[in-house]
């Protein structure tokens, strides 16, 4: 028999599960930079998401990231896969959750370099910079989503 106490923290368990998104417990698998706090920090904000987070460090990264399918002109410090897609560095997870939601046909999505205020480089809603989609459609590389500003996906 089910006490009260032990049936409300069961129903807040359930809105609580009910609340979160299909995302919800998705693999996801980050290849660090050795050492690299930014690449942590972003893990961390995936996990706070809900996804199921593995990470691992890059043991050569040029050649890792290249055996995955991205373009050396649009690295970073850490790499994604989730989905069957690569996402490399800082990605805003607006912009992941739609191609994961739509599946487009790309290899990934890119935010080259570190940008300040990107997801794990400070958290800012309105830094701006541009989320780059590469492999299949998107051939070396178009704009997918411009953060930071009030139309982010792009035509």
């Amino acid at each position: 028999m089910t006490n009260r106490r032990d049936f409300l923290a069961l129903s807040a368990a359930a809105l609580s599960a009910s609340a979160l998104p299909a995302r919800a417990g998705t693999p996801m698998h980050v290849h660090t930079a050795p050492s690299c706090g930014c690449c942590h920090a972003w893990a961390d904000l995936a996990r706070v998401r809900g996804y199921a987070v593995n990470v691992s460090e890059l043991t050569d990264p040029q050649a890792e990231k290249a055996a995955l399918g991205v373009p050396l002109e649009l690295a970073s410090c850490h790499t994604v896969e989730a989905g069957g897609y690569v996402f490399e560095g800082h990605v805003p997870f607006e912009a992941l959750e739609a191609v994961l939601r739509d599946r487009p046909a790309v290899v990934g999505l890119a935010v080259p370099g570190m940008p300040m205020g990107s997801p794990g480089m400070g958290d800012d809603p309105a830094a701006r910079y541009d989320v780059i989609a590469f492999g299949g459609d998107a051939g070396a590389g178009r704009v997918f989503y411009r953060a930071g500003t009030p139309e982010p996906f792009a035509g």
